[in-house]
């Protein structure tokens, strides 16, 4: 029996830990690990057209699994171009783990052709980050990046020399088991007791939730019900706690609507649970502050706290709300609910004035109708920029839908390459990916994949001719938009080139039945829908402390675009509010 090779050796590993798909391009110093890939039959090879992709597929998959992904580049360029989907994977805290591959070992360090030096490339984004020299060095150094990469949630990279790789591996290596899972967290009784005193003592508590509340929206609930308390949101704890909440008072930040600014400003008690919120301006300074989070790196480092709390928010909640006394008072809680719906009748307007017969098509009535004929089950994903304005305004979460985004790293391009990772994890899963024409047109390529797989990602295409939200920073800092517009082609057409279902939508009142016809479609789809570009409005009176790029602390909503049946959530809420 021939012995078992480093790459094959990096392969079992990988498997191991539960990897089923290797994202990458092929070439040069990768090629043992691949084709170790194509001799096993437990992990598929998938290859993309570029590896920014690759990275991005790896992170959605392993951001909607929980569980580790990986990808691959081939050593220099190839790898380098893999750190850009890595950045959004480490901070969206995704479980993956990188093979950068690279240039014989013995020339490392002589300016060789395609010389990078990984092991300090990819320190910044990720937890772990190693050079493989010797086979010895395997399993160990894999095993610590897996460990590393599941036990911190975030990237691991290996860099392995293709030379090395193709080498035997070490004779009765030392393999252990391996952790595939999280334990939960729970805070100490210390910071539990005292926890349950500021709530005890406060009157009027406000909770803003984010992404860490995954799984946990029934014990959210049971406990804004324990306070009387106002519920509000980030974008990225959208999908876990807004449905089926009577406490909703929309979402605060940058995207942001309704009352949740004014919730957590009039409070006495703000708890932050699981978020990691970045915008400081839209955060109260002279309100007693909780922050709940299972890292505790994230404790304090957006806002000052009074009480820092480490710990999964079921846990904490779990432990905490039985030494809480329960709440009568309503009061705040109801006129933040008033609040919040009138905030959003108020820009609902923008969205339901004459929607079927405006052209260009308003992007809101496109959101809003996706909105309506998607499955109750859809992963969407959600180009950064105007894209992440119409996903936050308009996609109805309910409880399995899904939605990601690059909210933290914030990068273009992002929503098409995650669909890749998204479809590839369940075929028979929607997947839609909310695609500007920005986005879509700087890793277009990877449209190919698609086809290639036969994967039934649905493209729906915001084609505005412009970088939206770049002239909404130009306008909102006083400055001519300039170098934002796009001369584009019939994007339906290329998608037919290619051998795909494609469509363009140029009138408001063919809208329903193209979308229609382009999800119930059982493969790929593009749909090439012409959107306003001037679809949003810049409040009448912009103050001068409003101008200095994003910090909006006086300006929430700037993006004044309508809100989509969370109107009607509003309105329903506030039906329920007991009347004197």
């Amino acid at each position: 029996m021939a012995k078992q090779t480093v790459a094959e050796q990096y392969v079992d590993i990988l498997v191991r830990a539960g990897v089923r798909r290797l994202y990458g391009v092929v070439g040069d110093s990768l090629n043992p690990v691949v084709d170790a890939v194509r001799r096993n039959a437990a992990i598929d090879w998938i290859q993309v057209r570029h590896e920014e992709t690759a990275a991005f597929a790896a992170g959605a998959e392993a951001q909607l699994t929980g569980s580790l992904a990986a990808c691959a580049g081939s050593c220099g360029p190839g790898h380098v171009h893999l750190i850009n989907g890595l950045y959004d994977a480490h901070r969206s805290m995704a479980p993956v783990i990188a093979l950068a591959s690279h240039i014989p070992s013995s020339e490392i360090g002589t300016s060789y052709f395609q010389e990078t030096h990984p092991e300090r490339l990819f320190q910044e984004c990720s937890h772990y980050c190693e050079l493989i020299s010797h086979p010895q060095q395997m399993p160990r150094v894999l095993q610590t990046a897996v460990q590393h990469a599941i036990g911190r949630s975030g990237v691991s990279v290996v860099a392995l020399p293709g030379d090395i790789a193709a080498r035997p591996a070490p004779e009765r290596a030392e393999e252990h088991a391996l952790v595939t899972s999280r334990p939960t967290v729970r805070p100490g009784d210390a910071e539990i007791d005292r926890f349950a005193r500021m709530v005890n003592e406060a009157e009027r508590v406000t909770l803003f939730c984010g992404r860490g509340c995954a799984g946990a929206h029934d014990e959210v609930m049971a406990f804004a019900e324990l306070l009387k308390a106002p519920v509000g949101h980030a974008l990225r704890g959208k999908e876990w706690i807004q449905y089926d909440s009577p406490y909703d008072v929309g979402m605060s930040g940058l995207l942001g609507y309704g009352a949740a600014y004014e919730a957590t400003h009039e409070c006495d008690l703000l708890i932050l649970l699981g978020t990691d919120f970045p915008y400081g301006a839209f955060l109260p300074s002279d309100v007693r502050t909780v922050q709940v989070d299972v890292r505790a790196e994230h404790l304090g480092r957006r806002s000052k706290l009074d009480l820092a709390v480490w710990g999964d928010v079921r846990e904490t909640l779990s432990c905490l709300t039985p030494k809480v006394r329960p709440k009568t008072d309503r009061r705040f809680l109801d006129r933040m609910l008033k609040k919040h719906a009138d905030a959003l009748e108020g820009v609902v307007k923008a969205y339901t004035r004459r929607v079927d017969k405006h052209i260009p098509i308003h992007p809101e009535f496109v959101a809003s109708v996706l909105d309506e004929e998607a499955a109750d089950d859809a992963i969407f994903t959600v180009d950064t920029g105007m894209c992440n304005v119409w996903a936050a305004r308009y996609l109805s979460p309910n409880g399995r839908r899904r939605m990601i985004g690059s909210f933290t790293h914030g990068s273009m391009a992002n929503a098409l390459p995650q669909a890749i990772g998204a479809q590839f994890m369940d075929r028979r899963r929607q997947v839609i990916s909310m695609s500007g024409d920005g986005g879509f047109t700087m890793l277009m390529g990877d449209f190919l994949t698609l086809v290639q797989y036969d994967l039934p990602v649905k493209v729906i295409l915001f084609n505005n001719s412009a970088l939206g939200m770049v002239e909404l920073e130009m306008l909102v800092s006083g400055l001519p938009a300039h170098g934002t517009g796009y001369h584009n082609p019939d994007f339906a057409q290329i998608a037919r080139a290619a051998g795909v279902y494609g469509e363009r939508v140029e009138k408001p009142k063919r809208l329903r039945s193209a979308l229609r016809a382009a999800l119930q479609h059982k493969g790929p789809a593009l749909l090439d829908i012409v959107t306003d570009p001037n679809a949003l409005s810049i409040p009448p009176k912009i103050k001068a402390e409003m101008v200095t790029g994003f910090a909006l602390s006086a300006g929430r909503m700037v993006l004044d675009g309508g809100v989509g049946k969370m109107l009607q959530m509003a309105r329903s809420n506030l039906r329920n509010v007991p009347r004197p």
